[in-house]
């Protein structure tokens, strides 16, 4: 069996900042008993969620694999996609639920889980398991038996008709525990006493957001009360971890995995992280309480594998999507440099200009993933200059605070750009669903939504650099400090299983991890 786990917005600095903290049996059994790839970077942009899952899986980049954010505009027709919506499909466990329409038709490539199916004849399962519909569908690929994520309106782990008719009964049974419930009903408070939380900022600071209801963010934090006035703050509290890992385990037993006659594949995303850093921060006492009890939910989780599949009989990957940034409060009142960027105002003054200059409005469809989308219907049917409006907004980006480097994609081997940032911009790049002209704002600039909290997407090495370590069947003990990419990550599973690396994987199989 096969067990890859992807910690949403984990830095690799979370492997050792909290190491003298950490039980035996999570974290720390994974370094001391696995092999620890310390350099691992993502090699594309934009650094985003369903990028960094497809990414991994894939071996691919958003150029080939078409996965270019979690939404982005259709260059042919303007129109806004969300990156696994299908509307072809209907939700399965809570009828008629939006959450429910979601598949992988939009990924154009396969998956190293796809290919273990097709070398397998199908008889492997694959199961994926995530809070976020696209962190449960990507991974899990095209030809997965399911994927199951959380419907927060019920509190339901749902699926769709690309995969199900309808859930099969160990979901059923499991949904009717309302273990939501009984996760928020005693609050969230600190696992140790506060004052040994030496390694994070002290509670309540300006830049940390707040849950629904509360009028400080200190501990404890009153759950119960946020989630009854919006049932998304479960998301950012530890227990969508630890109910994430106690589905996935319930899966292991509901599908029988590591049973059968061919190995089986589980995707596992912990979202929860994810969540607790856009609000609060990768400084403050809530991440690192929730990084101390991911490790114990994680040390539980290995036990229950060595248990039921036996220790000889699995290997685990454990890697993230992306990191973070640290907050610019955070920041400034360290003496960093850091600040924030308005994108509508930019933009606002973005049409201004290209009015004075091209007498037409509204050229700009939108600023996304750190791209300028315009309307390219329009351009054409006014017989517009599109590299002259390319070029003025390039010029007027290029003059703005915070802005570092501003790019037309198509001239970019003209552009004064360090090559290492120049070649994620092109890995990043879809002509049918980027942007052709890209932003790279300077080092601790982020969007002015992120008052509080953080959040992520640029180049720089608090959003790309990665952990990588795997553990268990065929897997030596050790370490690397080489440089290793996020799209080495599929290959390397494939070459372990003996199987084709999946079909637009650029990826090279990390050979030093191998037994």
């Amino acid at each position: 069996m096969v067990v890859g786990i992807v910690i949403d917005q984990m830095r690799w600095d979370y492997l050792y900042r909290y190491y003298d903290r950490y039980g035996n049996g999570g974290f720390k059994r994974l370094l001391n008993e696995g092999f620890s790839c310390e350099n691992t970077f993502i090699n594309y942009l934009p650094s985003y969620t369903a990028v960094g899952h497809t990414c991994i899986f894939t071996g691919s980049v958003p150029a080939l694999d078409g996965i270019t954010g979690n939404d982005w505009t259709d260059q042919l027709t303007g129109g806004h996609m969300y990156c696994t919506a299908d509307s072809s499909v209907a939700s399965v466990g809570v009828p008629n639920a939006v959450e429910g329409q979601m598949s992988p038709r939009n990924l154009l490539v396969s998956t190293v889980t796809d290919e273990l199916r097709i070398a397998t004849n199908y008889q492997s399962k694959v199961i994926g398991v995530s809070l976020k519909d696209r962190a449960a569908i990507l991974p899990a690929g095209h030809t997965a038996n399911a994927a199951f994520w959380l419907d927060d309106a019920s509190g339901y782990f749902i699926s769709s008709t690309y995969y199900l008719k309808q859930l099969p009964d160990w979901v059923n049974q499991f949904n009717s525990q309302n273990k939501i419930g009984q996760f928020i009903k005693d609050g969230w408070n600190t696992l140790y006493p506060l004052n040994t939380y030496i390694l994070s900022d002290s509670d309540n600071k300006a830049y940390e957001g707040k849950l629904a209801g509360e009028t400080a963010a200190v501990f404890p934090h009153n759950i119960k009360n946020a989630y009854e006035k919006n049932k998304g703050f479960f998301r950012p509290t530890p227990f969508g971890n630890t109910l994430t890992l106690e589905f996935a385990a319930a899966a292991i037993d509901g599908y029988q995995l590591g049973k059968g006659v061919a190995t089986d594949f589980l995707t596992i995303n912990c979202a929860s992280t994810d969540y607790v850093g856009h609000t609060f921060g990768p400084n403050s006492i809530e991440i690192e309480d929730t990084y101390l009890r991911l490790d114990q939910d994680l040390a539980k989780f290995f036990s229950m594998l060595d248990t039921k599949i036996g220790k000889d009989q699995y290997f685990i990957f454990l890697t993230a999507d992306h990191g973070a940034a640290n907050a610019v409060g955070y920041m400034q009142q360290n003496k960093l440099p850091a600040g924030f960027f308005i994108s509508q105002l930019i933009l606002d003054n973005l049409d201004r200009l290209l009015v004075s200059k091209f007498r037409e409005e509204k050229l700009i469809l939108s600023g996304m993933n750190y791209q300028i989308n315009f309307d390219m219907k329009k351009i054409n049917e006014k017989h517009l200059d599109f590299d002259a409006i390319k070029k003025s907004v390039v010029d007027y980006l290029q003059l703005q605070p915070g802005v570092n480097f501003a790019v037309d994609v198509s001239k970019i081997a003209d552009a004064p750009i360090p090559e290492s940032i120049k070649t994620m911009i092109i890995n990043g790049y879809n002509s049918k669903r980027s942007g052709p002209v890209e932003v790279i704002f300077n080092a601790g600039w982020l969007e002015s939504y992120a008052k509080t909290g953080t959040t992520h997407g640029s180049w720089n090495p608090y959003d790309t650099h990665i952990p990588l370590v795997f553990m268990g069947w065929g897997i030596r003990q050790g370490k690397s400090n080489a440089t290793i990419h996020m799209t080495d990550i599929a290959p390397t599973v494939a070459a372990l299983l003996h199987i084709q690396m999946p079909n637009a994987s650029i990826g090279t199989p990390i050979r030093e991890l191998i037994k």
